[in-house]
């Protein structure tokens, strides 16, 4: 591949909306779902030593952190175009530096210097062990962000539930912190049954949670969309999950040296009046919500539903534009976007769902919209007479346009 010293070629070539090129990301220690559309033979393409791949990250600048192993630019999303009939690339979190407000906006690029979430598909065929992300003050002690995240599960990548489609959240009210901690300490015993503590939700497709940092959550095995702040910090405090030994070093993961073996600092990473929340399952869920009465979009060709709307620094939609349709749809801030269902056109670009993807393929299934092009409105044209468009959109911290729904 060639890459691109200059990304402005890429901008003005896409008119305000650049093409990103599909990201993989493998796991060690989970099992893929196969629902992402990679094709069967390429799961385990990078070798058995790195696991299966079943993660896709989506609007990335944020690098996987996969240990010794990692390969170059893993996790990070990268800008596609053509320059003199040949394919050109750039990573996008080099484009943000270069075109700034350009890209993404003056008011997150002032404040931030840079793109501050990213989105991605996980995908795993068992539960995730009960695990933690640590909030800023947390991750800092350890140089990173702290990670607040949601989830949403698209129907079209959720033809089966996997092994267990049920997502632990929180600590039982009632449960003490001795009895966590005895969990934390029997971590290399066996299985320590932390989830005892716990309670499940069963997950439904069109549905989504809201998890802020220090909740505890053992996420289920639906395909799931996940927007969250750009961090990859966590810590895993259950050590036997679907007979599958979680490393010790897991558990220690995101604490600084110097506190590694203390089990009182695991405990405080835990948000405990979040955990042990009477009404947790109630306040975290969220059903989708119309951005405005489907009455209204119907009779303009479309409906969009806000998805992700619990913190702010994320959001998602869900935008449907019905067959034979066209649209104008403007929003307020840059986005990243990935097709679930549809083909058609968007601005200058074409626009296809692809049903299987080899690994390194290019697709036209991910975009990345610009702030201008954005406010300017994006023209979106629906070419089936029978199938709707539907594609997620992710943007970034407070959204002018979302209510935040504490």
């Amino acid at each position: 591949m060639e890459y691109a010293k200059s990304a402005s070629g890429a901008l003005e070539q896409g008119k305000g909306i650049v093409r990103l090129a599909p990201n993989w990301v493998p796991r060690s220690f989970c099992v893929p779902g196969r629902r992402i559309k990679l094709h069967p033979d390429d799961y385990y393409v990078l070798g058995g030593v790195r696991g299966g791949i079943d993660e896709r990250w989506f609007s990335s600048t944020t690098p996987a952190k996969n240990g010794p192993l990692t390969g170059e630019n893993e996790g990070l999303s990268q800008i596609v175009f053509n320059d003199g009939g040949k394919v050109k690339r750039v990573l996008l979190r080099d484009a943000v530096g270069e075109l700034k407000g350009d890209l993404i906006g003056d008011r997150l690029w002032k404040k931030y210097g840079l793109w501050p979430m990213y989105s991605k598909f996980f995908d795993n065929l068992g539960p995730l062990p009960h695990h933690v992300h640590h909030n800023d003050e947390k991750a800092a002690l350890i140089g990173q962000l702290g990670k607040p995240e949601a989830y949403y599960f698209p129907p079209q990548v959720n033809n089966h539930g996997g092994d267990f489609p049920y997502t632990f959240f929180g600590i039982t009210p009632g449960t003490t912190k001795d009895q966590i901690l005895e969990c934390l300490k029997n971590f290399t015993k066996g299985d320590n049954k932390i989830t005892n503590y716990s309670q499940a939700a069963r997950l439904q497709p069109g549905t989504g949670w809201d998890v802020p940092p220090g909740l505890l959550h053992a996420p289920g095995s639906l395909c799931t969309y996940e927007p969250q702040k750009a961090s990859d910090v966590f810590a895993m405090y259950q050590s036997l999950v679907n007979n599958a030994v979680i490393p010790e070093e897991l558990l220690w993961n995101g604490t600084p040296k110097e506190s590694i073996g203390d089990y009182q600092a695991l405990l405080d990473v835990l948000d405990w009046e979040l955990n042990t929340d009477p009404n947790l399952l109630h306040d975290r869920f969220m059903e989708p919500k119309p951005v405005r009465p489907f009455a209204e979009t119907d009779a303009e060709g479309y409906r969009e539903l806000w998805i992700c709307y619990k913190s702010h620094d994320y959001g998602a939609k869900e935008l449907t534009v019905h067959p034979g349709q066209t649209v104008t749809i403007k929003d307020n801030a840059a986005y990243g976007m990935i097709m679930m269902q549809g083909h058609g056109k968007m601005g200058v670009w074409d626009i296809e769902t692809p049903a299987l993807i080899r690994y390194g393929q290019l697709t036209h299934d991910e975009y990345f919209v610009s702030e201008k092009a954005a406010k300017d409105g994006v023209v979106i044209t629906n070419h089936s007479k029978t199938d709707p468009i539907v594609m997620l959109k992710h943007f970034g911290p407070d959204n002018p346009d979302m209510e935040v729904d504490e």
